[in-house]
């Protein structure tokens, strides 16, 4: 196709050899299932389902978790999320080590099976990574290889030769059946802005935490203007992560952690703004391209680089999604998503006995009006700046990883060790 020849001429240009890890569809950016947490109880799941089908006639399991995921998974629910799967079938015991941390990564698990004359039959190892991604024997398992460039730099070059945008290349790399999974991604984004705004009462999970989004949505009702716009994109962040925290069907936007961001800054902009289904759709594109190029390069795993990875990348989503509905340019709508990760910077994973409640919730609703923000000042800009998105995910990573682990989803440090 002309859309390949033209990436290849790109690629000779910058003279790049792109041996990094091609990406995968953005629909394992956008995974719709079950909250509080994509890497404590979607990923955890899904190692669960996997290490049952090979195990399908075991007369015991054994799970010892390790690491972030033993200190907050009972906060979690990653217990549940495993026991679930595997008590119908065995009794299965949970272990829980959160002082030991497994090399690949701190969201670590061994599964173990035994048959009924109590001898082991099988034992693996799995990492829950981000976003509801697993990996196993120190490398991630790729699904389908679509994208075969990891950069923004090179993809808003390829917009710029062409004369397309962002949207119009996922188009060109994953075809049109990437529009129907788009679709319904919105539909769950809507419902649990929608739920959330009417549901009341106190989250589970022991902390007295009481849904705010109705309150939200009804004082901002009562104002007008920027004060009503700004009270809106709170509710329903708010709406959205209250769900997550409930245990209601979210979309990892890249997260579950962060599930409030892109959602309240698209409803908000179609509801008030009247922007399309298909112009929405178009903007979920483009936020997937940069939440992937993120989770490719570097991480959006909070147990791995903190909140900045969760929280930060959403607000870039975010921020990419809006600039792109309001017309900006490829260079403006990088400049917007810059911003939305760089002034993440820094920010820990620290929740409260392991809850995706304090201070997760309330991240959401002021990350969703921060990309509101980095939208407009973009637009107000040529495109042109100092420091790159792709340099900015280097940034985030190496911070990420010169974090002190109980800054990272250990409950441990930050605000998780007030008591």
């Amino acid at each position: 196709m002309l859309a390949d020849l033209v990436i290849l001429q790109i690629m000779n240009i910058f003279g790049e050899d792109n041996n990094s890890t091609p990406m995968e569809s953005i629909k394992e950016i956008y995974k719709i299932g079950l909250g509080p947490s994509s890497s404590h109880t979607m990923g955890p799941k899904t190692a669960a389902e996997q290490f049952l089908e090979r195990n399908v006639n075991a007369s015991r399991f054994e799970v010892t978790l390790y690491g972030s995921l033993a200190a907050t998974g009972e906060g979690h629910m990653t217990d549940r999320a495993i026991l679930n799967v595997m008590e119908h079938v065995a009794p299965t015991t949970i272990l829980w080590e959160p002082e030991v941390f497994l090399p690949f990564h701190p969201n670590g698990m061994k599964f173990c099976a035994f048959d009924n004359t109590g001898a082991k039959i099988d034992e693996w190892i799995v990492y829950s990574i981000g976003g509801g991604d697993i990996a196993e024997d120190g490398a991630k398992r790729v699904k389908t290889q679509v994208y075969s460039m990891t950069r923004i730099a090179d993809i808003q070059q390829w917009c710029e030769t062409t004369g397309r945008t962002y949207w119009e290349y996922v188009d060109e790399c994953e075809g049109p059946e990437v529009w129907d999974y788009l679709a319904r991604v919105w539909n769950v984004m809507k419902s649990a802005v929608e739920r959330g705004i009417e549901a009341e009462g106190v989250l589970p999970g022991g902390l007295g935490v009481r849904r705010k989004a109705v309150s939200y949505y009804v004082h901002a009702s009562g104002y007008a203007g920027s004060l009503k716009s700004r009270g809106l994109v709170y509710a329903y962040a708010l709406a959205v992560s209250e769900e997550n925290a409930a245990g209601g069907e979210i979309v990892t936007a890249p997260t579950c952690g962060s599930c409030g961001i892109v959602p309240a800054v698209l409803y908000h902009l179609h509801t008030s703004k009247g922007f399309s289904e298909q112009r929405i759709l178009r903007a979920l594109a483009t936020a997937g391209i940069f939440g992937n190029v993120v989770k490719t390069t570097a991480s959006v795993s909070g147990a791995e680089v903190g909140c900045q990875g969760e929280v930060g990348v959403a607000c870039a989503m975010a921020a990419a999604a809006a600039c792109q509905l309001f017309g900006g340019t490829p260079a403006q709508i990088e400049y917007s998503a810059e911003m939305g990760l760089e002034h993440h910077l820094g920010l820990t994973c620290d929740p409260v006995c392991g809850l995706v409640q304090i201070p997760c919730i309330e991240r959401n609703a002021y990350a969703a009006a921060r990309a509101l923000d980095a939208n407009l000042y973009s637009q107000f800009s040529d495109g042109r700046h100092s420091v790159s998105f792709d340099r900015i995910v280097e940034v985030m990573k190496q911070t990420g990883h010169d974090l002190p682990s109980l800054y990272k989803e250990t409950a441990q440090g930050g605000l998780a060790a007030i008591k």
